[in-house]
């Protein structure tokens, strides 16, 4: 991806190589990092919607759910607006199933439901930060450990429910914050910093990665139709930071 001042484009042939499906009604592809879901004011090559429809000529694109710019993984597009509907209503209804896999600072050792309720922390200067706050809505996320290295757990993640930043803040509450993550890792003024000057020096030293560590892996949504089901392999940056772990 070409790298600008403010962030990346997506080149056609990217796209082309992030596709897990295309057919007539759908689209699916796998996410990078860095990569921002929803249009920006910089074009359509700027953010994956907007790449997505000149990739495929379509004036209109449903995305029932994104994923943070940061994230990688798993998106869906619908070609048509009774599919979009649909999808929507799934996601309404709670007939989606979504899984990530995420590499978490610390050693987690036993699997574990956090159930904590979320809203806006009201001690950080970022305003979009979220906490795990008395009067918050209910959320629930399922950690399970799959392997350790380094003093960090490759982990499979269940959300239950679906609030903002809910993955990163319930592993952050266990102790055991996403990798590389600038907003609820080591130190929120690293997220100030980025914002400022991007993943400068300070930056690089103080977080292993270049972004959070989260990938969405799978989704799965129940409809009247059937199953439809969207895998995404780990993203190849995560996968190598991993593997370089375990390298004596």
């Amino acid at each position: 991806m070409p790298r600008t001042d403010w962030g990346w484009l997506v080149t056609p042939a990217e796209l082309d190589s992030w596709t897990l499906l295309l057919t007539p009604d759908l689209f699916a592809v796998n996410k990078p990092g860095h990569v921002l879901c929803h249009p920006s004011k910089f074009g359509p090559w700027s953010s994956l919607v907007g790449a997505a429809r000149e990739f495929l000529g379509e004036p209109v694109l449903h995305m029932p759910s994104r994923l943070d710019r940061e994230t990688s993984g798993a998106v869906l597009f619908a070609r048509n607006r009774v599919l979009g509907s649909s999808l929507q209503r799934a996601i309404q209804h709670h007939r989606v199933h979504k899984t990530y896999t995420a590499v978490l600072d610390g050693i987690l050792s036993t699997p574990i439901t956090v159930d904590q309720p979320l809203g806006r922390d009201p001690h950080s200067a970022v305003f979009l930060k979220q906490a795990v706050v008395p009067d918050g809505s209910p959320s629930q996320t399922e950690f399970e450990p799959l392997a350790h290295a380094g003093n960090h757990t490759l982990v499979r993640v269940r959300p239950r429910t679906g609030r903002l930043h809910q993955i990163r803040v319930h592993a952050a509450f266990l102790g055991h914050p996403v990798t590389g993550d600038k907003l609820y890792g080591p130190d929120e003024t690293l997220f100030l910093r980025f914002i400022r000057n991007g993943f400068d020096e300070t930056l690089q030293r103080a977080l292993p990665l270049s972004r959070q560590a989260l990938h969405a892996s799978s989704l799965v949504f129940q409809l009247p139709a059937g199953e439809l089901r969207i895998d995404a392999p780990l993203a190849a940056d995560i996968d190598a930071f991993w593997h370089s772990l375990q390298t004596p």
